[in-house]
């Protein structure tokens, strides 16, 4: 019973000591409200700049993805031509020459192969210096707004301490 009483005695005081207003705070000066407004007003702006920036690097990555599938696609299909041809011309080979034209075409399926995968690989290094780049557009965007954020903070305090 002693501790049941002592507990709800210690509970008491945690509600009176917590459930005390506030220091009064001093209503806001006329410059102060300015120098709120125009921090606002920075802080959007900056915010705003920085959605635009994300959503041009983002279309940019989105382009470059577009072409380098185009980029790939094309050199496999070219690919795939210059192998059939090789193919056909082992097809119309004399049976002599048979021999002599499928290890032409094989040459030629190893280059065709080589030239496709080099293709591909220079696309893929392309689309991957855009996403690299978009990503430090995006990052320094970020920052901007950071700054401008913390630029608005520090102007409104100054603007209440005179």
């Amino acid at each position: 019973m002693n501790k049941l009483l002592a507990t709800l005695i210690a509970t008491l005081f945690v509600g009176v000591a917590s459930a005390q207003t506030p220091a009064p705070v001093a209503p806001a000066t006329p410059a102060v409200v300015k120098a709120e407004a125009k921090a606002d007003k920075s802080v959007a702006a900056a915010v705003k700049s920085e959605a635009k920036v994300d959503v041009k690097a983002d279309t940019k990555v989105e382009k470059a993805e577009v072409k380098a599938a185009a980029k790939t696609t094309h050199a496999h299909d070219k690919a795939a031509k210059t192998k059939a041809k090789a193919h056909a011309n082992v097809a119309k080979a004399d049976a002599g020459d048979k021999t002599k034209a499928t290890a032409a075409a094989e040459k030629t399926d190893a280059k065709a192969d080589a030239k496709a995968d080099k293709a591909t690989l220079k696309a893929e290094a392309k689309l991957d210096t855009t996403k690299v780049n978009a990503t430090a557009d995006k990052a320094a965007a970020k920052l901007d707004t950071t700054a401008v954020k913390a630029e608005a903070k520090a102007d409104v305090k100054a603007a209440g301490s005179k």
